[in-house]
Order: structure tokens, then C-alpha cells, then sequence
């Protein structure tokens, strides 16, 4: 199927190509799937983009567009999610490698729950929030915090944080 569209700037060429229940693998035993492909060329017919989809939804001439969009939506949260926690040092990876039974998926829910609190840290901490905010990067939070921890002992988180502040030369919030 294909759809012609004007986005105000330029014509663009959406085709839609799908096939159900075609085997995921070259093997007898292989599940079968729904498969998509949407292909996005400008008036030059040049390749601006290109992704295909696999699905267990049935697919027809109704439903591609719909079933497309919602591929690539899926996708773009996936993908900006996981490029956040790989490029704001959490060391996050698409796969930890393989481990032993659940080991990956282990590593990737510490380092989504880390994230998680660190978010509710920005959210609700003050000084947290301050803390973070006058460092360049999470990287250097990090390695200040674990050099702190290392050589020192705090009474409180809060303790740690007025610490923090103290040595950026900001003042601490009034709890």
C-alpha cells in the first residue's frame, strides 16, 4: 500500500508492506508472526527511513498504518529510554550479556530502579536537587559521592548532601 503525504515542507512516499504468519526462522519448529515494513522516501526517492515490525495482530490494508505508527512509537520510548540510562552513567546496556538464568535481567532492573529513585531524589530532596544540578554530569556526582563515601562517614543522607553544598559554596536549603 502506498500513501502519498504533504507535511507542509515536502511530499513524502509512505509504503506499507506486510505478510502474516511467516515463520520468525528458517526452521520447522519456527514461530510464526506478522510481519511489517514501512519505507519513507522523499521526492528524490531517497531512503529518509525504513523499519519493520513483527507482530502476533493479524494485518490488513485497515489497520497497517495504525499498527506501523504504533510499532514506532514502542520503539521510540524504548530507545530513548535506554539511550537516558546508557548516556547519563548508569551503564546501562541493551543487554548485560547473557549471564546465568536472569542475571541480565537482574542488572537491568537495579540499574531502572537507581534511576527511579534518583528521579524522586531530583523531585523531592532540595539539596539533592542543588547537589546535582551545579555538577556538570551524573558521572561527576557519582565520582564525588563515592569518593566522599570512601574516605568519610556521615551520620545522614541530609548530613552528606549539606556536606556537598558546603563544598560548591551553595547554602542549604531551610527544611
Amino acid at each position: 500500500m502506498i500513501v502519498n503525504e504533504w507535511t507542509g515542507k515536502k511530499k513524502l512516499r509512505k509504503q506499507y508492506r506486510f505478510v502474516n504468519q511467516v515463520p520468525l526462522r528458517n526452521t520447522n519448529d519456527a514461530l510464526l508472526v506478522n510481519w511489517c515494513e514501512l519505507t519513507i522516501t522523499d521526492e528524490e526517492s531517497h531512503v529518509i527511513y525504513r523499519n519493520s515490525f513483527a507482530t502476533d495482530y493479524p494485518l490488513d490494508r485497515k489497520n497497517i498504518k495504525q499498527t506501523i505508527e504504533a510499532g514506532r512509537t514502542r520503539w521510540k520510548v524504548e530507545n530513548e529510554n535506554n539511550n537516558t540510562l546508557k548516556t547519563k552513567d548508569y551503564n546501562f546496556k541493551h543487554n548485560f550479556g547473557h549471564g546465568k538464568k536472569h542475571l541480565s535481567s537482574l542488572l537491568a532492573s537495579l540499574n531502572i530502579l537507581a534511576f527511579l529513585v534518583h528521579t524522586v531524589l531530583e523531585w523531592f530532596d532540595q539539596c539533592y536537587a542543588l547537589v546535582r544540578n551545579s555538577l556538570a554530569s551524573r558521572k561527576t556526582f557519582f565520582d564525588d559521592l563515592r569518593a566522599l563515601t570512601r574516605y568519610m562517614v556521615f551520620d545522614s543522607w541530609q548530613k552528606l548532601m549539606e556536606f556537598m553544598l558546603g563544598g560548591l559554596d551553595i547554602p542549604a536549603p531551610e527544611i
